[in-house]
């Protein structure tokens, strides 16, 4: 733990370091009550529950603990610390809304924080628009599709059907032909068997292989964290814990999701489905499934994560907006940061920014896949 008192215009904020596992029960209180009185949607990977979490598979994790007067801090800045001082958003890789918790009353800059953290640059990709204090350093913005349910299923299924009829009709139309020819439907929201969370990460993995991306899941410490959050109960975590949502076919599983859910956010973060059944389209009739149950469950938004893809597009009934960028303090460490992470980020954004070449890439990912499974 470390305690530093932050000079300049921002006097006397006093900022301490500490482990996510070092928070008494009073900052975790006044965390929550920062998020409730923010404004913003209650994404579970913005609560204190998700940087306990990582905490316990990530050694590197810490949250700088802003002020502490008689109404307690005025903040939270969860972050994750590299050998050289380079800091990224806690999680990072696999947390899809990230920044700092701050009241109204802060008067911090972004580089009092970082000096504070003793960090010499962080790094983000999915930066809530909340998240005001870096938003000036973001390097990109980006839409991610929300699914609006605060009216309830039935209310979403008729601007569903409206937006996009053809989706609506022909993904009902495979659901039923699904129970005609392979079994009896059904769907369990809250999944706690253990073997149904080891079917879907294999799934994933298997998924990562075929398009030629990094599999998640083969490192231990983003396994650990699936299985810590999953193991957890809203009734003890409110703010953030899992729920591992199953279709099944005749008792078979042929598609699942596993998220992460607060008292009226859930994230959707780990889809996949058996690929022996896509002629079914199981992941989408997952998704309405997901999106029905939530809304009875008291959840009014599902947030679907950044990221192009056609069934988003066909789901959503709006976005919100998330930031990537990096905030790098001046000196010798900074232009180090730029040398390393600059030309790859910069690369990425102009294949993703053309749809042609980003269609090139993507065969070319799935054929790296391909030969990588023979």
């Amino acid at each position: 733990m470390s305690d530093v008192r932050v000079r300049g215009a921002a006097a006397a904020a006093r900022i301490r370091v500490v482990r996510p596992g070092e928070l008494d029960a009073g900052e975790i209180e006044r965390w929550r009550e920062l998020r409730a009185l923010s404004g913003t949607p209650a994404n579970p990977f913005m609560e204190p529950e998700f940087s306990l979490a990582v905490g316990r598979v990530r050694p590197g994790a810490r949250v700088a603990v802003i002020g502490g007067g008689s109404a307690g801090p005025v903040g939270f800045f969860p972050y994750e610390r590299g050998p050289l001082g380079q800091g990224r958003a806690i999680g990072f890789g696999v947390s899809d809304s990230q920044g700092p918790v701050l009241s109204a009353e802060h008067t911090l800059t972004a580089g009092e924080l970082l000096r504070a953290c003793s960090l010499s640059s962080w790094e983000f990709d999915n930066l809530e628009a909340g998240g005001g204090l870096f938003v000036p350093d973001a390097a990109e913005a980006f839409d991610s599709p929300v699914i609006d349910i605060g009216q309830g299923y039935e209310a979403y299924e008729t601007v569903l059907r409206a937006g996009s009829p053809k989706f609506f009709r022909t993904t009902t139309a495979k659901e039923r032909r699904l129970a005609r020819q392979a079994g009896e439907v059904r769907f369990v929201f809250d999944e706690r068997d253990p073997a149904a969370l080891r079917t879907l990460m294999a799934w994933k993995s298997a998924q990562y292989r075929r398009t030629g991306r990094r599999d998640r899941f083969a490192k231990e410490w983003i396994s650990a964290l699936v299985r810590q959050l999953a193991a957890d109960r809203p009734d003890r975590a409110p703010g953030c814990s899992g729920v591992l949502s199953v279709l099944y076919v005749a008792d078979r599983p042929v598609a699942a999701h596993f998220g992460l859910r607060s008292r009226t956010v859930l994230s959707c973060w780990f889809p996949a489905y058996d690929t022996g059944f896509a002629k079914y389209s199981p992941g989408l009739v997952l998704h309405l499934r997901m999106a029905e149950a939530a809304a009875g469950a008291g959840i009014g938004l599902l947030d679907l994560g950044r990221g192009a893809a056609e069934y988003k597009d066909a789901l959503k009934t709006g976005e919100l907006r998330v930031y990537e960028g990096a905030s790098v303090r001046r000196g010798p460490r900074a232009a180090l940061y730029r040398l390393r992470r600059e030309p790859s980020r910069r690369a990425h954004s102009f294949v993703r920014n053309r749809p042609k070449l980003a269609g090139y890439a993507q065969r070319a990912l799935s054929q790296v896949g391909r030969l990588r499974d023979r």
